[in-house]
């Protein structure tokens, strides 16, 4: 979680590609995935075995941190920080238990194509912190509810 901070202490191009350079749904992937990656790269120790379904729980939990995220955000036009910081922690520990209950199917047989997704969604964090789409996923929203105000 200390990745959120690290960019606005340290501006420089390695600290950019590691944590959010501002408060889109998109950035806040990389508190997530940079450190899941690489501790479940260490956790499996290299064991094709173990390290499938630590990549598809990443991906998972990743997916879902996007569209829950957006549905707060986005659609319900939330802006809890408490919200932030739980979805945060269920999802990082979605990422680090889900591959330890046992003989599940998560990602059984399926190494290469899970690498491949887990490579491609790094090559997109890095690709879009430079040049972000256009879309709601990539707009800085902090504060853009502010605005808004509700007839009571």
């Amino acid at each position: 979680a200390c990745l959120h901070f690290l960019y606005d202490l340290r501006p420089a191009l390695l600290t950019a590609l590691l944590s959010p350079v501002n408060e889109s749904l998109w950035e806040h992937l990389k508190i997530l995935y940079w450190p899941c990656l690489i501790a479940g790269a260490l956790l499996a120790r290299g064991r094709r075995e173990e390290l499938a379904p630590r990549m598809a729980a990443l991906l998972l939990s990743c997916a879902a941190m996007l569209a829950v995220g957006w549905a707060y955000h986005v659609l319900l036009r939330g802006e809890s920080l408490f919200f932030d910081i739980a979805l945060y922690v269920v999802l990082a520990a979605v990422c680090f238990f889900l591959p330890c209950f046992g003989n599940t199917p998560l990602g059984s047989g399926r190494f290469f194509p899970l690498a491949l997704l887990t490579a491609l969604l790094g090559a997109a964090l890095i690709v879009f912190t430079f040049f972000p789409p256009d879309n709601i996923l990539f707009f800085d929203l902090s504060g853009v509810w502010s605005w808004v105000t509700l007839p009571c």
